[in-house]
């Protein structure tokens, strides 16, 4: 069963503007870095950096994007750091809540978004839009409930679900 996203790569094409854009525009926390890529800390999701001379020339067509979290009272400081970064707009916010969408200087599609899953199903519900279906609440945290078990509470995560485990001990002999 997915338990949720272990980690996300993104080729660039260059190392080092890349990694001052995440690391001084995103605030995202560094990790690890070498010749051809690097790793981040953004909260607790990792995000790995890499070099790839087939990268794309620039933003994709589509509405395809990664969105990062970002607290409804940090939302204008980090608007104003990515802003300041140059990063080109490439869509208008047309959701509830606060959100940039913005380029990295590879062109990914990308979003700093001030609301969660919860508060956009709060949101579809008072205001639906065609075909809509809600399938089962979200709570806040912005994940969706699972199916309840016996005594009609959802499985407790673990502590934190996105940490690595560790391998299991090697007997001696």
């Amino acid at each position: 069963m997915i338990q949720g996203i272990n980690h996300l790569t993104l080729a660039v094409r260059d190392v080092g503007e890349s990694f001052a854009f995440y690391r001084d525009a995103l605030g995202f926390r560094p990790v690890a870095k070498w010749p051809k890529g690097a790793y981040f800390l953004a909260g607790d999701l990792w995000v790995a950096l890499v070099l790839d001379p087939e990268v794309r020339a620039g933003a994709l067509p589509e509405y395809t994007h990664v969105a990062f979290t970002v607290a409804p009272e940090d939302f204008e400081a980090a608007a104003e750091r990515i802003r300041a970064a140059g990063a080109a707009v490439w869509q208008e916010n047309r959701s509830e809540g606060d959100s940039l969408y913005f380029l990295d200087p590879t062109g990914h599609k990308l979003e700093i978004h001030a609301t969660d899953l919860a508060e956009r199903i709060r949101s579809a519900r008072e205001n639906p839009w065609v075909g809509l279906e809600i399938l089962q609440d979200a709570p806040a945290s912005g994940r969706a409930s699972g199916p309840a078990r016996k005594g009609g509470h959802p499985k407790p995560a673990r502590k934190n679900p996105r940490a690595p485990r560790r391998p299991p001990k090697r007997r001696k002999k």
